[in-house]
């Protein structure tokens, strides 16, 4: 009798040890999810060019992640299936993006705002594009957002013109997020460049530097990371992939 009880006491220790370590196994590998926004916006002005998100600007810096393991979701002002730009699958990383099945489900039919639980994601991160500077700035819910999970330890990262998004952001104490942080995005040199100067809203390197953000940048279309603690941004589609990149690793610090 004595031995069937000790026999049923180890084998209730045994089974209690294994749920124990499966709960810490789960949470020492469970990792946050990452949402990224893209622009619904697909007109440049009243030009009648087409624009939205820039489509190596999403696809780099979600290489990087995807390949670390993490799940990205995606978000847009109105929802649905956004507008792309700069559609090359001759970039192999494009390519590999655009016919992922899981990636282009998601994107396909991305979540509104409305449909997000920031204390889902350890980060958000803005794909840049021109239709951005049209409707990224307002959003006061995707500010909001952006606000709750950096308030909660996560971080923002932003490249080209997807810092568009930070310049209206405040945090609880009324400051804006970007005030007295390094920051980078498309330069007044590049919008000049590409002849766009007088149609995008807003020069995004003026309009960051009002809101006293530190910009930082390197000449015309060459690669360009600020990083700023929880703050991360680029300057142009060249530093997407640095992006990712500087994200990934900050994530890892977390």
């Amino acid at each position: 009798m004595q031995y069937l009880v000790r026999t049923k006491t180890r084998l209730l220790l045994a089974i209690c040890l294994l749920w124990v370590g499966s709960l810490l196994y789960g949470q020492s590998t469970t990792k946050k999810k990452i949402l990224f926004v893209v622009t619904s916006h697909d007109q440049k002005g009243n030009t009648g060019q087409k624009t939205g998100y820039f489509l190596s600007e999403a696809a780099h810096p979600w290489a990087v992640l995807h390949d670390a393991g993490y799940d990205i979701d995606f978000v847009s002002p109105k929802g649905g299936n956004p507008p792309v730009d700069a559609f090359d699958l001759k970039d192999s990383i494009n390519k590999r993006f655009w016919h992922n099945p899981a990636a282009h489900q998601k994107l396909a039919h991305s979540l509104t705002p409305d449909q997000v639980r920031p204390g889902d994601y350890s980060a958000i991160f803005y794909a840049g594009g021109h239709g951005a500077m049209w409707d990224f700035p307002d959003n006061s819910k995707l500010a909001r957002i952006a606000a709750e999970i950096y308030e909660n330890g996560g971080i923002i990262a932003a490249v080209c013109h997807g810092p568009a998004a930070l310049i209206n952001i405040k945090l609880s104490n009324g400051r804006y997020l970007i005030d007295g942080k390094k920051i980078s995005g498309f330069t007044n040199a590049e919008e000049k460049a590409r002849h766009l100067e007088a149609v995008v809203p807003f020069l995004l390197e003026d309009k960051l530097k009002q809101r006293g953000g530190l910009f930082e940048l390197s000449g015309p279309f060459k690669p360009h990371v600020a990083i700023d603690n929880r703050l991360i941004t680029g300057q142009n589609p060249a530093s997407a992939t640095g992006v990712g990149k500087a994200l990934l690793k900050a994530l890892k610090q977390q």
